[in-house]
């Protein structure tokens, strides 16, 4: 072959070697979605439908949803049938986080609390593929396949470029504590099972040197104000247990071990007339966002590694 005719072989060959040269030393920017809780207030479906649409129409790795239903809504497998095949139909890979609304207050024919039972049952429909939802899933490690921690399935992570991303279920409605004496099983069996998976999040971003830990819920544990008096400032008595001390204590503890940054994102309620803003101390991040929908920016080894907008 004479050099004129491998010239394009060699032009060919220097520009792929000059690009896997260059994915290794820059990685393009990720943009992921978050849709807040869509049954908050008078939300319902045709506010769930209209988040999905914003998502599936950005470009996007991913994005985590919060919630199935409204506390208004039947407790109903059909419902909970209907609403996974709207999360799988997504033209984006989908990641689910139950919702209070979904199950805490969920009652049986006979008008009893049937809230883990219907969690439960929430696990079985939702959460029984080794994937995300949507027509384009992809692969997530879940916290049940430990078999000590067979029912969390819910607890899920996975990571996109040099972020490890994960879901954590920590209800809004104090982590599902409940005062009255003998009806905290659900909250201290999930309390444990908490406790182990963020451990787990935590050993591996350290190990596997991870630029960033962000972490999904729908509860806000107040991760910024881990200080004594935090119950009263949030209007809650000395006799009122705080569900959120213990994660947040652990967040808190274990982020300070960390060298890269911690982002927690949350649906808690964010004040009328005000837009999501993340607020740092130190490596730690947090940010609510309500019912709102968001597109989180990722630019990897800049000084501003997450930038919110609404899409």
């Amino acid at each position: 072959m004479t050099l004129r005719a491998r010239y394009p072989v060699l032009l060919a060959m220097a520009l792929l070697s000059a690009q896997a040269s260059g994915a290794a030393k820059v990685q393009p920017d990720l943009q992921f979605g978050v849709i807040g809780h869509s049954f908050a207030k008078a939300g319902g479906e045709r506010q769930l439908e209209q988040s999905l649409a914003k998502v599936a129409d950005a470009t996007l790795a991913f994005a985590v949803a919060t919630g199935v239903k409204g506390a208004a809504e039947p407790c109903s497998d059909a419902l909970y049938a209907q609403r996974r095949q709207m999360f799988a139909d997504v033209h984006v890979p989908l990641i689910v986080l139950p919702a209070a609304s979904d199950w805490a207050d969920c009652k049986n024919s006979a008008g009893r609390l049937a809230g883990t039972e219907r969690l439960n049952r929430l696990r079985e429909l939702l959460y029984t593929d080794p994937g995300s939802l949507g027509d384009k899933p992809i692969a997530l490690a879940r916290q049940s396949a430990n078999a000590k921690f067979r029912s969390y399935a819910e607890n899920a992570y996975w990571n996109v470029g040099n972020v490890l991303y994960a879901t954590v279920n920590i209800p809004s409605n104090n982590n599902h504590y409940r005062s009255e004496a003998g009806r905290n099983s659900e909250f201290e069996d999930r309390a444990v099972a908490n406790r182990f998976w963020l451990n787990r999040l935590f050993a591996m971003a350290k190990r596997k040197k991870f630029e960033a830990l962000v972490l999904f819920s729908e509860g806000n544990v107040k991760i910024l104000s881990d200080e004594p008096g935090l119950l009263a400032r949030f209007g809650r008595s000395a006799a009122t247990q705080d569900g959120y001390g213990a994660p947040r204590h652990q967040i808190v503890t274990l982020a300070a071990q960390f060298p890269g940054k911690v982002l927690l994102i949350d649906t808690g309620a964010v004040a009328n007339g005000t837009e999501p803003v993340i607020a740092w101390r130190d490596n730690l991040g947090h940010v609510s966002i309500g019912s709102r929908v968001v597109v989180v920016h990722v630019t990897p080894k800049a000084d501003t590694l997450f930038r919110l907008e609404q899409p």
